[in-house]
Order: structure tokens, then C-alpha cells, then sequence
């Protein structure tokens, strides 16, 4: 039996990590953003231009990846207040405690998460 609690907790920590991460990577973008309002760089012929556009396009991958994080943490969250927390939603199967201390939002056991069905 899964130890719900246990990972709601770890849960919470992670989302509250991810909520504090995001401010950072907006001011990061915001920063960016103004580098490049100030510089006048065409991104296609100065050497510094390629590097405020790939710095951009890193913070905002970084945001993005933050803002899915939470969105799989939330659905975790709720399927432990469903009663799912630690089932796999393709097959209903337990999923083990060593997957759910790696990944603790998985909705997937190890079949499915790696495409095998």
C-alpha cells in the first residue's frame, strides 16, 4: 500500500519549490528581454545577439518546464484526494514506491510510462 501521505507532503515540497523558481525565471526573461530592448542587436550578424536569443529561448524552456511540472504535481495532488494517488492510469496497477520517490506525479507504472502497452 502506497504511503499517501507521505508523498503528499513530498508534493507539496516540490510544487512550493517550483512556485518560488518561478518568479526567478520571469524576472530572468524580463532581464533578457530588456538586454536585448537596449542593445539594438541584430540577432543575425552580432555575435552577442545569437547569445541573448538563445538565453531567452533557456529562460523561457525553463519556465515552461516549471509551469508543466506543476500542472503534473496538481494532477497527482488530486488524484490522491480521488483515491488513485500510486495507480497507473493506463492499466489501474500499482505503481512501486521506488517509481513514486523518483517521480512522485507519475500517473504511469514503469510499462507504460516507457510506451510499452
Amino acid at each position: 500500500m502506497v504511503d499517501v501521505e507521505r508523498f503528499r507532503i513530498l508534493l507539496h515540497e516540490e510544487r512550493d519549490r517550483k512556485l518560488a523558481l518561478l518568479p526567478a525565471l520571469r524576472g530572468d526573461i524580463l532581464a533578457v528581454n530588456a538586454a536585448r530592448r537596449d542593445s539594438n542587436v541584430d540577432d543575425e550578424h552580432d555575435p552577442e545577439g545569437a547569445t541573448i536569443a538563445f538565453e531567452l529561448s533557456q529562460a523561457s524552456a525553463l519556465l515552461e518546464q516549471s509551469r508543466a511540472g506543476l500542472a503534473h504535481i496538481d494532477a497527482a495532488l488530486s488524484r490522491i484526494e480521488n483515491g488513485t494517488y500510486g495507480l497507473c492510469d493506463v492499466c489501474g496497477a500499482v505503481i512501486p514506491d521506488g517509481r513514486l520517490e523518483a517521480r512522485p506525479w507519475t500517473p504511469y507504472c514503469l510499462q507504460h510510462a516507457s510506451g510499452k502497452r
